[in-house]
């Protein structure tokens, strides 16, 4: 006789396809009207090796519900080697929980494996204060039911305060035309962006990076991306003129998705600022390639382009309204040894953006120190002195390098290291966060295209988790279990500022504190914690709310 079993679990934890889940079942929770919510369940059969499921949902809110299935994918490189910590789940090879399907993408079934759906309440500010039963129900081929189970959300009086943290995750357009086999700036190409940029936006992204010139990002020393430069460049000896309509288009198209800020593509190769970017431009009538790694990042050439192309970059984004939106890179990730270099290419851009923020992922503190650079963007496991020294307005990010101690979104760390960056970028006042991988699809250098379905470790250079947040579906982006989870941590951001409305946040950051003293780099090491936080700080906005 086949036996199906179901148990509830938070959005923390991840359920292996051979491990049956040990956490405790979890029943009810509340939030606060406009926030998205989510829980699992895991369900696994006995008497059946497989069979054909379907899901339905009974509740007052069943409109606002959405049920998925967490998909596995493979990982050769869950953790670099000997660069772990005790708190990831695994550091062993082997399919991970990820992705995320409806039933729309592919069927559901049941087996003898171990497995979890994914359940999103999004809620909004129309909805009366109460508690909205949910019941999912799991039926057979023969419409018949197999099991249910029932949660109990608590929808709180209070309104979830709009996002202040200004949050980019670097935007990859070619790796869409790529992967899509589009043409670049054809009809296809920017229904595509359209959908990836309108997901972003829904998972918190208000930033995108904007490729004026095809960013100069992950490339090999001498190789190329894809060109999907959004300025047209047209050369004649030393003058330039330039058209700006399929900027025009990007920025029309962020602003109906609800993106709010804008992020230049890098003026100067990554790593030390030494080269220029790659640069199209029509020349004799050809589109021919103008600068690149074999033109040096401070040679007249280039000085003379700049000269021409800022103002006029400039006057196009004050027409758009976006100037004071708009932020602009030197170059990615330089050491202390490329402090001067930077510096010279700073110098040949900082007049001509007076009154625009530059800033750049960099952490080493002597680049501030030393006024090199004024915004800097320090990573979570190098912000100590930045915080000591009370930079204002701090910014700060993580990538592969963040892997031991520190919150990060590995595939084979728990989801609390993930979502735990909410609470720690509250205490500190954080105004900003940058990660560069939001659908990254090829692998390190940009070297060959690759299928993340099959590889998410960028072919073995960063562990998996790290390269992208979203799948390439077949008509558009699929999320995943890591891009939710860090939704929910700016959601507690917000949720927190909430709070402030009611109580100093002095008091609230000592109730944050009361197990241990929270920094990038400790914090309690259990999902329980945010949760239990979570319900501790809503009970108390539900009354000062009279909720």
């Amino acid at each position: 006789m086949v036996k199906l079993h179901l148990k509830q679990l938070s959005s923390l934890e991840k359920v292996f396809l051979s491990d049956m889940p040990q956490a405790a079942e979890y029943s009810a929770a509340s939030v606060l009207k406009g926030e998205e919510f989510a829980y699992q369940i895991a369900l696994w059969c006995e008497g059946a090796t497989r069979f054909a499921i379907s899901v339905k949902v009974e509740s007052p809110i069943a409109d606002r519900i959405t049920v998925r299935k967490v998909g596995n994918v493979p990982s050769e490189l869950p953790a670099y080697k000997d660069e772990y910590d005790e708190n990831y789940l695994t550091t062993k090879p082997g399919l991970f929980p990820d992705v995320l399907y409806t039933q729309d993408d592919i069927p559901f079934f049941a087996t003898g494996n171990f497995q979890s759906l994914w359940i999103d309440v999004k809620t909004d500010k129309t909805l009366k204060a109460g508690v909205y039963p949910i019941t999912i129900i799991i039926e057979n081929q023969e419409h018949e039911v197999c099991e249910s189970k029932t949660f109990n959300l608590e929808i709180i009086n209070a309104v979830l305060p709009e996002q202040e943290l200004i949050f980019t995750q670097w935007f990859h357009t070619d790796c869409i035309a790529t992967y899509y086999n589009v043409e670049v700036f054809s009809e296809k190409y920017w229904e595509l962006v359209r959908k990836f940029m309108q997901t972003a936006a829904d998972n918190g992204i208000n930033m995108l990076l904007t490729p004026i010139f095809t960013p100069p990002l992950d490339t090999k020393v001498g190789g190329e991306r894809p060109t999907v430069q959004l300025v047209d460049i047209f050369k004649e000896g030393n003058t330039y003129s330039f058209s700006f309509d399929k900027l025009k288009r990007w920025v029309d198209m962020c602003k109906e998705c609800g993106i709010k800020h804008f992020e230049m593509a890098h003026l100067f190769t990554q790593w030390g600022a030494k080269s220029t970017p790659k640069i199209m431009a029509v020349e004799n009538g050809k589109l021919v390639r103008i600068f690149g790694w074999d033109v040096s990042a401070t040679s007249e050439e280039y000085k003379v382009f700049l000269n021409q192309f800022l103002p006029a970059l400039v006057s196009f984004l004050k027409q758009e309204g976006i100037e004071k939106q708009t932020y602009f890179h030197i170059s990615d990730e330089p050491s202390g040894k490329h402090i001067e270099q930077y510096q010279a290419a700073r110098a040949m851009v900082e007049d001509l953006l007076e009154g625009f923020v530059i800033f750049d992922a960099l952490s080493e503190y002597k680049f501030y120190e030393m006024g090199v650079v004024t915004k800097p963007v320090p990573a979570t496991n190098h912000i100590e002195p930045f915080l000591q020294n009370k930079v204002p307005n701090l910014w700060t990010y993580n990538c592969c390098a963040q892997k031991v101690g520190v919150g990060n979104r590995f595939m084979a760390m728990p989801s609390y290291r993930n979502r735990i960056l909410g609470l720690q970028m509250y205490k500190y006042d954080i105004a900003g966060f940058l990660h560069w991988g939001y659908n990254f699809y090829y692998s390190q250098f940009s070297m060959r295209p690759i299928n993340p379905f099959l590889v998410t470790d960028a072919d073995g250079a960063y562990p998996s988790g790290d390269p992208f947040s979203v799948y390439p579906g077949s008509g558009g982006p699929l999320e995943s279990l890591r891009l939710k989870v860090f939704k929910h941590a700016l959601q507690d951001m917000q949720v927190l500022k909430c709070l402030e409305k009611y109580v100093p946040k002095e008091e609230i950051v000592a109730m944050m504190d009361e197990e241990t003293n929270i920094t990038f780099d400790n914090y309690p090491h259990s999902a329980e914690f945010i949760l239990n936080l979570r319900e501790k700080v809503n009970e108390k906005i539900k009354k000062y709310s009279k909720g």
